[in-house]
C-alpha cells in the first residue's frame, strides 16, 4: 500500500515537472504567466544552497526538501524508454513557509491555505538550472487574499533573483 501511494505521488510530481519543462525558459513565461521561471547558466549543485539561504534570509523558511530526480531514478528500469526523456540531470524541490503570512492568509481567506506552504522546483539540463515557482497571485484573482499573495509572490521572486 505504501509503495503504491509513494509511486502515485512520484507519478504526479513527474507529470507536473514534464508539463513545466515544456515551457519556454524565460523570466516572463509567455505560455503560462502563472509560473515564474528563471534560468541561470550554473548547475543545481552551485545554486541550491544559495537559493535556500536567500529564501530563509527573506523569512521564507524551508520546511522540506525533495530530491525528485533521485526518487524518480528508482523507477528508471520499470519505465524504460519513457524514463527522463528530456535528459534532466537534476530535479529538486524546496517547500517553504512564512508563519506570519500563513496566519494572514488564514484570516483573509482560509480556502487559500492550499498555498501554505509554497514550493519551488529546480531542474537542470546541460549544466543550466531553471527555477520554477507557481505564482499564487495568478490563482487568487477574486479572493480577498489577492493583494497579500502579490506581495508574497514578489518577495519570493526577489529571493530567487538574489539567490541566483
Amino acid at each position: 500500500m505504501r509503495d503504491r501511494k509513494t509511486s502515485n505521488i512520484f507519478m504526479n510530481w513527474l507529470a507536473v515537472i514534464i508539463l513545466m519543462m515544456q515551457l519556454t525558459p524565460a523570466h516572463a513565461n509567455e505560455n503560462n504567466p502563472g509560473v515564474y521561471m528563471q534560468q541561470v547558466d550554473k548547475p543545481v549543485s552551485v545554486v541550491y544552497d544559495k537559493l535556500y539561504k536567500s529564501l530563509e534570509d527573506a523569512r521564507f523558511f524551508v520546511v522540506f526538501e525533495l530530491d525528485i530526480g533521485k526518487n524518480l531514478a528508482r523507477f528508471s528500469e520499470k519505465w524504460g524508454d519513457d524514463y527522463n526523456r528530456n535528459n534532466i540531470s537534476e530535479m529538486r524541490s524546496m517547500v517553504f513557509c512564512n508563519g506570519w503570512y500563513a496566519n494572514k492568509v488564514s484570516n483573509l481567506d482560509p480556502g487559500m491555505l492550499g498555498f501554505c506552504p509554497l514550493h519551488l522546483t529546480l531542474i537542470e539540463r546541460e549544466g543550466k538550472t531553471t527555477v520554477l515557482f507557481n505564482r499564487p497571485g495568478a490563482i487568487a484573482l477574486n479572493s480577498p487574499v489577492k493583494e497579500l499573495f502579490m506581495k508574497i509572490e514578489s518577495e519570493v521572486i526577489e529571493a530567487i533573483r538574489q539567490g541566483l
